[in-house]
């Protein structure tokens, strides 16, 4: 009974152009004992990159307008909490965390219809809350990453850019968003390995 729930499931999984391609491009790495496996990553890499894109999105959006990340005199802002001598979560962390939920909420109901649809039989709430746990791992250390190096990023990126080309000016919130969005890249990237690892042997551990 429950193998054939799965299989009515995996009936109405989400097409997509390019899943043809991807079924020859994962026979041909792992043949026919891995394919399966290699085309799942390949799908659930494919999520990640449009979750980055809306990741970006969200991002740029809330810092470019209601969570600009310093303020009139080149300060950081944010909200401060009652913790020891006050602790500033800054704009940028806090825009961050958005544009992640945000993301995870995409990669989720993209792997539920497309990477994994045999797993749709499984409670819903159930899979989203080991999903959001993953992703949590990722967003303490994505935040703190940001909230660290967004400022070195950006002055190292403004230094270059001003290298080839003498005219280029930037702002210090210039600086702050350029470096914002390069350490979120770079902090993505790490990310979307835990979480495809991490999911897989957990969220997913069932899908043979």
């Amino acid at each position: 009974m429950t193998q054939l729930a799965g299989e009515i499931q995996t009936k109405r999984a989400l097409k997509t152009p390019v899943d043809g391609l991807y079924a020859r491009i994962a026979y041909r790495i792992g043949g026919e004992t891995k394919s399966k496996e290699v085309e799942r990553f390949l799908k659930f890499a494919t999520v990640g990159v449009l979750g980055a894109v809306v990741d970006f999105a969200v991002l740029n959006i809330l810092i470019n307008t209601i969570l600009p990340p310093l303020n009139s005199t080149g300060e950081p802002q944010g909200l401060i909490f009652p913790i020891g001598d006050g602790f500033l979560f800054e704009n940028v962390g806090i825009a961050t965390t958005i544009a992640f939920v945000m993301a995870v909420l995409s990669n989720f109901v993209w792997n539920r219809l497309w990477t994994y649809p045999e797993t749709r039989g499984k409670h819903l709430r159930r899979q989203l809350g080991q999903f959001v746990a993953v992703s949590s791992v990722g967003l303490v250390f994505r935040t703190f990453w940001v909230k660290l190096t967004y400022a070195g990023f950006g002055t190292l990126a403004v230094s270059m850019l001003t290298t080839f080309n003498s005219n280029y000016t930037a702002t210090l919130d210039d600086t702050a968003r350029l470096g914002a969005n390069i350490a979120q890249l770079l902090a993505i990237a790490v990310v979307m390995l835990w979480n495809f690892f991490a999911n897989r042997y957990w969220t997913y551990k069932d899908v043979r």
